[in-house]
């Protein structure tokens, strides 16, 4: 199992980014995808999560900012990022479980300019 994550870089604080990431095989084979988030000297953390049905649970230091959704016929999860802050600096990685196992794609850098 694979993924791809795309959609960082730099941004200013207050606008936005929208994170994608995109795994091997059907979006379906998944029952859950993360996005997690690991900023520089700090722990990797979970930010948002989502299952096959569509049930969603954030962090409760990102709600009401992020958005993480999936469109099935791009085969794509999808983290949206609004009014950015400083502290959102980091390298987001997207995360799954496939048969009892832990699959994470490279990370992709979110720096935020004050």
């Amino acid at each position: 199992v694979q993924l791809q994550a795309s959609g960082g870089g730099l941004a200013q604080a207050g606008g936005s980014l929208t994170l994608s990431c995109e795994p091997s095989g059907s979006l379906y084979m998944y029952s859950l995808m993360s996005w997690y988030r690991q900023a520089p000297g700090k722990e990797r953390g979970l930010v948002a999560t989502i299952t096959s049905g569509g049930a969603i649970n954030y962090a409760d230091s990102v709600k009401g900012r992020f958005t993480i959704s999936r469109e099935n016929a791009k085969n794509t999860v999808y983290l949206q990022i609004d009014s950015l802050k400083p502290e959102d600096t980091a390298v987001y990685y997207c995360n799954l479980i496939y048969r009892g196992s832990f699959y994470w794609g490279q990370g992709t850098q979110v720096t935020v300019s004050s």
